[in-house]
């Protein structure tokens, strides 16, 4: 694999397969979430790469080891490390610390937050926490749709569309843009954890660091192969465009510099002799390590949506849910719905707030977004995930078995 600095300018062919290893299984196919896959059964197969989402679970569930990411940081990462005039900033996302430690001989599922940012510091990372992203995200996210549903109840005609789908998965994203761009007015504005983060490491942390934000590298640790991609498009330099309104005169630069998969992670960490398992825990060194369940709880199918609710419910009604756990949206049914009725103290009214959560796009996507096109959705917010659990079960993710990803094939 080539080592690779993402500046702007689009990934394309992230996956691919090596046709000399494949045995026309049809695996892949099952798991493609937008039929990428091309070739008859029992013949070598290849990805149609206009189609591909960059989400690897062809990746992860293919029996004989035939397909492969063509890019990795690894190597630019370990040498900006060793740099003494940069200031390398690690972004991990919240299922990176419940897998990671698989890699290290710990459990299925060990939560090893403190193992990894000892790990982390070890190597010589600056830490900040993708949950701390997330609950900004939440916070933008949420107010966005607030803003929708009131402007829509008052009859604005400028009101944003309804439903709102939520922004954070790249591969829902892609797939949205690709195949129902009229739909595009009603994905969420706010961008995702990680770009936020970027974002902000390289602003507001340039101070905390006290660093020149061009010599800090952000490297987002994440599940998901997809957020390569995510992170190489074009119009992701907002913290360059940021310092050179203020007068600064560096080269463009992204806001995310690399994607490391969990596996990618995991692997760095040996080749720099840094065993996970027996690091001591570490606690963060700057406030972007702080952050609350709420944030936590994104790498699952249902907590984008369970989080934005506890934060639209205490901003309408000013009171917080008398319960947090929003049960309706968890557990890994297709598409979950539920509806809240709550007392807008803006609008002086009831209000019914009717949402939907949608993992494993590919089997569940396409009869909600029929609704939305026919105008008969009775949703008002919708959250989607690419892959079968939400990011837990990301492409890049360890690789449990053979053929299998984290969650097995559910």
């Amino acid at each position: 694999m080539t080592a690779t600095t993402y500046q702007p300018g689009e990934i394309q062919g992230l996956i691919k397969i090596d046709a000399s290893k494949c045995k026309g299984c049809d695996a892949c196919k099952k798991f493609c979430p937008t039929n990428a896959i091309e070739g008859a059964s029992g013949a070598a197969h290849s990805i149609d790469q206009d189609k591909c989402v960059g989400c690897a679970q062809c990746l992860v569930n293919c029996p004989f080891n035939a397909i492969e990411e063509t890019h990795s940081a690894i190597e630019t990462v370990i040498k900006k490390l060793a740099d003494k005039n940069t200031t390398v900033v690690a972004i991990p996302a919240p299922s990176v610390r419940v897998a990671i430690g698989e890699e290290f001989g710990l459990g299925t599922g060990s939560l090893v937050t403190g193992k990894m940012y000892g790990a982390m510091n070890k190597a010589g990372f600056r830490i900040f926490d993708c949950n701390f992203a997330a609950d900004l995200t939440i916070m933008e996210e949420g107010s966005e749709f607030i803003h929708r549903l009131h402007a829509t109840v008052k009859g604005d005609p400028n009101a944003g569309a309804l439903p709102q789908f939520t922004s954070c998965c790249p591969g829902w994203v892609r797939y949205l843009e690709t195949n129902y761009p009229s739909l595009l007015p009603n994905l969420s504005t706010a961008k995702s954890p990680q770009q936020m983060a970027g974002t902000v490491a390289k602003t507001y942390g340039a101070k905390i660091y006290d660093m020149e934000p061009e010599k800090i590298f952000t490297v987002s640790v994440m599940p998901c192969t997809a957020k390569k991609v995510e992170a190489s498009r074009p119009e992701f330099n907002d913290a360059w465009k940021y310092h050179k309104e203020q007068g600064s005169r560096a080269a463009e630069y992204p806001d995310v510099d690399a994607v490391l998969t969990t596996r990618e992670l995991a692997k760095l960490f040996k080749m720099l002799d840094i065993d996970l398992a027996s690091t001591p825990e570490y606690k963060g060194d700057s406030l972007f390590s702080e952050y609350t369940g709420a944030g936590t709880i994104f790498g699952v199918t249902g907590g984008v949506m369970e989080a934005a609710l506890r934060t639209a419910y205490k901003v309408l009604t000013g009171s917080e849910m008398a319960k947090l756990e929003f049960e309706p949206v968890r557990g890994l049914k297709g598409v979950k719905e539920a509806s809240v009725t709550l007392f807008d103290n803006e609008l002086s009214q009831n209000v019914t707030v009717n949402v939907a959560v949608v993992h494993d796009m590919g089997n569940n996507i396409e009869p909600v977004l029929r609704d939305v096109m026919a105008g008969t959705s009775k949703y008002h917010f919708i959250e989607v995930m690419n892959c079968a659990g939400g990011c837990i079960n990301g492409g890049g993710q360890p690789i449990e078995g053979t053929g299998s990803s984290w969650l097995g094939n559910i």
